[in-house]
């Protein structure tokens, strides 16, 4: 088994070749490390058995995302993929028809190669999931809608450090504009204490589930017309994320043992006033905005499948990627199947760290979605015929 090792940039190209790559070392001024070792598809766990055909919609919203780019490479993540050759590979996806798995699985196998990835020489990783979650909503405060889900702010205000000095990292900030500097965004407690100059997008019924909404990125919003109004991810505040569930366990709400997501919703909503302390000690703050998808919008832009699509770090995985996920479900069942990378998350950080998106639902799905903490690993999926720093 052939392994390579990268330091930050590993660049893919899409073209069919019938040799393998040979070793490469790349290093850029990052101290990130991640490795991959070739492997087969043989070597998959359920590589044969998984209903591909149940991945057409995810590779379909994948190839016209990246048909419609101009750019030389997907991202700017440490396994890079050659763009210009990844679209000749949908190029002939598209002009397919699948009526098997099989015929999709002999596809794959004909365009792609897996690696395994590793951290440092680990294979094994953590696996959470998320969901889209659900909220009661309205477009007008009146009654139990009291809660604003706000839209974008007005005065939130970006910059990117190497704008500024091309040595300095490629860090996004954000804050806003205070006699003539740039400060800090206002923190969560300022936020929902105080107002902001920012659209109401809706206004909830319940703050617990606005901030599971604000934890998950998304949900379907039931409003008291009728109307069913998808919600997605717009922006945030910039300030650190905390978690609520080990926010309750340092203070000792509830027993290790306990701390699930529905036993926190239970006691968010048991507790309301204590709640909204608690939840404020997570200074971030999540932005909205209403989209017209047949799913969540994920950070690639592109609807979320619940089951084949999986947030990653993007700073190690290019958005877009297919990758095989071996791992087990809450449940201790074997979860392996074919995702795609087309989301992130603030705690979605290393080379082997992934968040199965489990699909949309009530609290059902929260149970399922909220308790998986598992062990596992996966493999990118990089198209046969790379050249680029494999020579």
């Amino acid at each position: 088994m052939k392994k390579f090792i990268f330091l930050i940039v590993f660049l893919l190209t899409a073209c069919p070749q019938k040799k393998e790559p040979k070793p490469s070392e790349l290093s850029t001024p990052s101290t990130v490390k991640a490795e991959i070792q070739a492997a087969a598809f043989d070597e998959l766990d359920g590589w044969k058995t998984d209903n591909l055909t149940e991945m057409l919609p995810t590779l379909q919203n994948n190839c016209r995302k990246i048909s419609k780019t101009t750019t030389d490479w997907l991202g700017s993540s440490a396994l890079k993929v050659d763009a210009g050759l990844y679209r000749k590979i949908c190029e002939k996806f598209e002009q397919k028809q699948f009526a098997a798995a099989s015929d999709l699985r002999k596809f794959i196998e004909s365009n792609f190669t897996p690696f395994l990835v590793l951290d440092d020489g680990n294979a094994e990783g953590k696996f959470t999931s998320y969901y889209e979650s659900q909220i009661n909503a309205s477009f007008h405060k009146h009654g139990k809608y009291q809660y604003p889900v706000y839209g974008k702010p007005y005065d939130l205000v970006e910059i990117n450090l190497k704008d500024f000095d091309e040595n300095l990292p490629n860090k996004r900030l954000v804050g806003r504009i205070d006699k003539q500097k740039m400060i800090p965004y206002f923190k969560r407690a300022e936020i929902e204490n105080n107002g902001i100059k920012a659209p109401v997008l809706m206004w909830g019924d319940n703050l617990t589930d606005i901030h599971i909404m604000q934890i998950q990125g998304s949900a379907v919003a039931h409003m008291d017309n009728g109307e069913k109004i998808r919600v997605g991810y717009a922006d945030n505040n910039g300030l650190p994320f905390r978690g609520i569930g080990s926010i309750l366990l340092q203070n000792k709400l509830l027993a290790p043992n306990n701390a699930n997501m529905i036993e926190i919703k239970k006691w968010l909503n048991q507790n309301p006033e204590e709640a909204k302390k608690y939840m404020q000690q997570n200074q971030r703050y999540i932005f909205h905005r209403i989209v017209n998808e047949t799913g969540p919008v994920g950070a690639f832009g592109v609807p979320l499948q619940g089951g084949r699509s999986m947030a990653v770090d993007k700073d190690i995985i290019p958005l877009g990627s297919l990758m095989w996920l071996s791992t087990q479900t809450p449940d201790g069942k074997a979860l392996n199947k074919l995702v795609a990378a087309q989301d992130i998350g603030s705690a979605i950080k290393g080379a082997v760290r992934g968040d199965y998106f489990w699909g949309s639902g009530g609290d059902d799905v929260l149970a399922a979605a909220g308790s998986m903490n598992s062990v596992g690993r996966y493999y990118i999926l990089i198209p046969k015929g790379q050249r680029d720093g494999l020579d």
